[in-house]
């Protein structure tokens, strides 16, 4: 058989001909070990304590990303020269963005110093790896190459501008299939029309947006901004999120001390919490299964911190939260008395108590001509200009002008103290 096909809940069929050289190579790094093992990682992390059917995994999201990538290419194609080795390495990019995520991808980067880009180059550039084996042998060059649209580095622009970027396939792809899995709807935009209307220019060598394509960026650039908001930073996914990130360093700390009676010696995930370095055969045997192993036998642990926090999670007992204005309270003053209620209650205030901030900003903002043009900047043909001259978006649309970042800012802490918590924020503000 020539065709390998992929069902997907987004795109719903995904295609390659393993008779045509561009789809034999994608069809040959699917099937690596280092790519398969994507699928054990989920792509929203703790999404599934909050939204039942989030269970999607990193796998998924990168075929899709690949898929987009191949059909704003084709688009391309029909009215630019796109070199057929810079086909082939977009493609890629696309393909393998994200095999350097380590378990329950984001989560993981913020309880230990892992960083997924990083370990996506060193993944690419090992030469022990199935993957950079098969890119080297297709080309000796690709691996760095790739390496080099990750790292903005490679030329033409638009290389990389649709890998990473304000406007992107990887963007396009999550923020449908995220909506779709969480049953939400806010990711929902029209992603055929932005297709449809991608253009490129030749001088610049960068992509912008045609005219008619305007409300169709805006309502993704809203989508975004939307599913940060009501999704990404919903307040029982982040409250799973600080807990599985109390339960790591608490684990740490008992292993500090040899307090930890079940842990394995030397193995990949004990190498990652203590920050020790491994190779990367080791960083590639963790998925988000070890991390759950673990949590499951430390519910057995004599320590009651960390037996108690592991029970909470393994059985979605998660914490509540507040949202404040710490603009309108005092808020040394209010901290420290929270802390005495969870102490009171009978809880370590350092396990128990999160000051939780997370904030977004949908779209960087204008170009600033002072410095080298970020990557954040979208650009699109302006009517009201002469000969159709592009600008940055802002100039044109009033809707993302008036799009503001937004920053949220919670105390999270156990169910248990609640009524004192909310008394405590009630009292504050008078």
């Amino acid at each position: 058989m020539t065709e390998r096909i992929y069902r997907d809940p987004v795109h719903n069929i995904i295609a390659l001909n393993s008779v045509q050289d561009g789809d034999r190579l994608l069809i040959a790094l699917i099937d690596t070990c280092e790519f398969q093992r994507l699928r054990r990682i989920k792509q929203l992390g703790l999404a599934l304590y909050t939204y039942p059917g989030a269970e999607h995994s990193r796998f998924t999201h990168s075929l899709g990303v690949m898929h987009i990538m191949t059909r704003v290419l084709n688009k391309l194609a029909e009215k630019y020269n796109i070199a057929p080795e810079i086909r082939v390495a977009a493609r890629v990019a696309a393909l393998l963005h994200d095999i350097g995520h380590g378990p329950f991808s984001h989560v993981i980067e913020k309880a230990t110093a892992i960083s997924h880009e990083n370990w996506t180059k060193q993944i690419l550039l090992d030469p022990s790896t199935q993957v950079n084996q098969i890119l080297s042998k297709y080309d000796p060059q690709l691996p760095k190459t790739l390496v080099n649209i990750y790292e903005h580095k490679f030329l033409p622009a638009y290389a990389h501008q649709l890998v990473s970027s304000q406007l992107d396939c990887d963007r396009f792809d999550y923020l449908l299939r995220d909506s779709l899995m969480t049953g939400a709807k806010y990711g929902n935009y029209d992603l055929e029309w932005i297709i449809h209307s991608i253009k490129l220019d030749p001088q610049e060598q960068r992509i912008y947006v045609s005219s008619k394509g305007l409300y169709a960026v805006e309502e993704y650039l809203q989508a975004r901004f939307y599913m940060f908001r009501q999704v990404y930073f919903h307040h029982s996914l982040r409250a799973s999120e600080n807990m599985l990130i109390a339960i790591l360093r608490r684990a740490v700390e008992l292993l500090k001390s040899n307090d930890l009676s079940f842990y394995l010696k030397d193995s990949p995930l004990a190498k990652l919490l203590t920050a020790r370095l491994m190779t990367t055969k080791e960083f590639l045997s963790l998925d988000d299964h070890d991390i759950m192993f673990h949590i499951k036998q430390w519910i057995n642990e004599k320590d009651i911190v960390l037996r108690d926090l592991c029970n909470r999670f393994i059985n979605r007992r998660l914490f509540g939260s507040i949202d404040i204005n710490w603009a309108e309270i005092e808020e040394t003053e209010v901290f420290t008395k929270a802390c005495e209620i969870i102490t009171k209650a009978g809880f370590p205030a350092s396990y128990y108590l999160f000051r939780d901030s997370a904030a977004d900003i949908p779209y960087f903002g204008p170009y600033s001509p002072n410095s080298a043009e970020p990557k954040g900047q979208i650009y699109i043909e302006a009517k009201r200009h002469a000969n159709n001259e592009r600008c940055e978006i802002t100039a044109v649309s009033d809707v993302i002008r008036g799009m503001k970042g937004f920053k949220i800012d919670r105390l999270c802490f156990p169910k248990e103290v609640s009524e004192q918590m909310y008394n405590l924020l009630k009292e504050s503000k008078k």
